[in-house]
């Protein structure tokens, strides 16, 4: 079993990748530029200004910083509210603690919306640590962000597993040392999240607790009800 568990938050634990597209294309719009939703969903968790680079080239640096900054407001006052945690959190970090391993989140997100996040998941007190985008320049695939949690974690990257719903979640974590795994509930499919990295991939976090505490892939990967027999 690994000793700590480090967490990816938007489109793993909440349910906001639509929400977080669709404030992206109306920034936008706003400044001139159409870009398929299906496009963006490529995209979907990496840096922000990595994003804009890839998806609108042409863009000056203070044009795109302009958009992120409209995003995270039209975010926060148009899709927020909408934004619901999976089902299931609050035990399954109860689960990890009771067997003994310490839980990080580790997201780009940060202020209004972090802070929501935390109040849906209702589960402070079986998290170790945080490290948002109030600590890191650079958002993922970047490893320092997964660097920054295993620090308030007090281990090694060999001793931890990332836990997120895009490549880029695997890769900041197996850049900072750790091992990955990923859970189909943002936007991305079972072949691109094992081709990133990821040792073992499921539905959803409750499909991943059997392969999270044994270190290892299912046999049979599958949607489980081990939460309730734990």
């Amino acid at each position: 079993m690994f000793p700590g568990f480090i967490f990816d938050v938007e489109g793993t634990l909440v349910d906001s990748v639509p929400q977080n597209l669709r404030s992206l294309q109306d920034a936008l719009e706003q400044h001139g530029y159409r870009v398929p939703y299906q496009t963006l969903q490529l995209y979907s968790g990496l840096d922000g200004d990595q994003t804009l680079q890839l998806a609108i080239p042409e863009a000056t640096e203070a044009e795109r910083h302009e958009i992120l900054q409209l995003q995270a407001a039209i975010y926060e006052r148009d899709y927020l509210p909408s934004v619901r945690a999976f089902d299931g959190v609050r035990d399954l970090f109860r689960t990890i603690t009771e067997h003994g391993g310490r839980v990080a989140l580790a997201t780009d997100c940060k202020g209004v919306p972090f802070k929501r996040y935390q109040s849906l998941l209702k589960a402070n007190e079986y998290i170790t640590a945080t490290a948002c985008g109030d600590d890191v320049e650079h958002g993922k695939p970047d490893p320092r962000l997964v660097g920054v949690a295993l620090r308030k974690l007090a281990l090694p990257g060999s001793q931890a597993v990332m836990v997120g719903d895009t490549p880029y979640d695997a890769e900041a974590g197996i850049e900072a040392g750790a091992r990955a795994a990923g859970v189909l509930t943002g936007a991305f499919g079972k072949d691109t999240l094992l081709k990133a990295g990821c040792f073992a991939v499921a539905a959803d976090v409750r499909g991943l607790i059997s392969s999270l505490l044994r270190g290892e892939a299912d046999p049979e990967p599958h949607q489980t009800d081990w939460l309730r027999s734990a």
